[in-house]
């Protein structure tokens, strides 16, 4: 059975470019799959630095992935920080990891442009997500089209390790799913927290509806025809209609009478009907938080003694076990 890991940042609140980018897909591998699932507190400190919030969002973001079906018994889910070995392979990989490997990385010249401050946490960003994946000899990893660079990164140290020390390493392999790896924000873009072009999961109705009513659009009149597959609109409608009304939609677009104001207010309807049962299961678990770091406990102790195992490997390949 595959080895499947990715984790979340608890650093805002969850949009459906999360759930569909990677919570989907490894709540969905729960039965056939040996998945790891944790939430990536550490890394938040890049760019967190509240501590109120960086603990609240630890808890939301165990009570989201627990209201939208990730299943604790049948996986292993977890805090990063919970686990100690991570921070210590991170520094054991930093010694063996070039330089130009991450100066060659995109996201740290993105998230500095974009007003960042470039701290050596955030530099070494690819560095704790490597330790993350190999700590569990991750087979698979499914990642954003965004992301794929720091697997690369995680790939290339696991085989300079293996070069240097020995096999060690399991060298992951990438997950991207072309339709779903990157979902469009309000403005087309990605939808992300840094571009502040995200629909939250986890809102009232009056909010959701005022979000979606957002969505950009071009100015085209209704009776004229439309290009759907240019339409971040549309692109959203994919994710959530059945097959037989989207192609009726599509059909409004190619040969028009595609009016957005209605489509607009049907998509609001789709995401507040497909998310309503966990928006309710959530409301009971964060009303009952010692749960909560009850489960996140017990997924720490499952993960650690998988994590030492490794550890303990490493340490003797480079000579810390005397």
């Amino acid at each position: 059975m595959k080895k499947i890991l990715s984790g979340i940042q608890p650093s805002g609140k969850l949009h459906i470019g999360n759930y569909f980018g990677m919570m989907k897909t490894m709540i969905d591998r729960m039965e056939t799959s040996d998945l790891y699932v944790f939430i990536v507190d550490l890394h938040a400190l890049t760019s967190v630095h509240d501590r109120d919030r960086l603990r609240q969002g630890t808890l939301e973001a165990s009570a989201d992935f627990l209201a939208l079906g990730l299943d604790p018994e049948r996986c292993t889910f977890w805090v990063q920080s919970d686990l100690p070995e991570v921070c210590e392979l991170t520094w054991i990989l930093s010694t063996i990891t070039p330089m130009g490997l991450l100066e060659r990385c995109h996201s740290f010249k993105d998230k500095t442009a974009k007003g960042i401050a470039p701290s050596h946490g955030l530099f070494s960003y690819p560095v704790l997500m490597a330790a993350d994946i190999l700590l569990f000899q991750a087979d698979i990893v499914p990642v954003g089209k965004d992301q794929k660079q720091h697997l690369e990164v995680a790939r290339d140290i696991a085989i300079k390790f293996n070069n240097t020390f020995g096999l060690t390493f399991v060298v992951p392999e990438p997950a991207i799913d072309e339709n779903l790896a990157t979902v469009p924000g309000l403005d087309g873009q990605k939808m992300s927290k840094s571009y502040n072009n995200t629909i939250p999961i986890f809102v009232e109705d009056k909010a959701l509806r005022k979000t979606v009513m957002s969505v950009q659009t071009d100015s085209t009149p209704v009776e004229e025809p439309k290009n759907p597959d240019t339409c971040n609109l549309y692109a959203l409608l994919k994710l959530f209609m059945a097959p037989d009304r989207l192609a009726e939609i599509r059909n409004l677009y190619v040969n028009g009478g595609a009016a957005y104001g209605h489509i607009k207010l049907e998509l609001f309807e789709l995401i507040r009907d497909y998310f309503a049962g966990a928006r309710e299961k959530k409301k009971e678990l964060l009303a009952n938080p010692d749960y909560l770091r009850q489960v996140l406990a017990s997924g720490a102790d499952k993960a650690r003694r998988k994590a030492i195992v490794t550890l303990d490997l490493v340490r003797d390949r480079v000579g810390l076990k005397y």
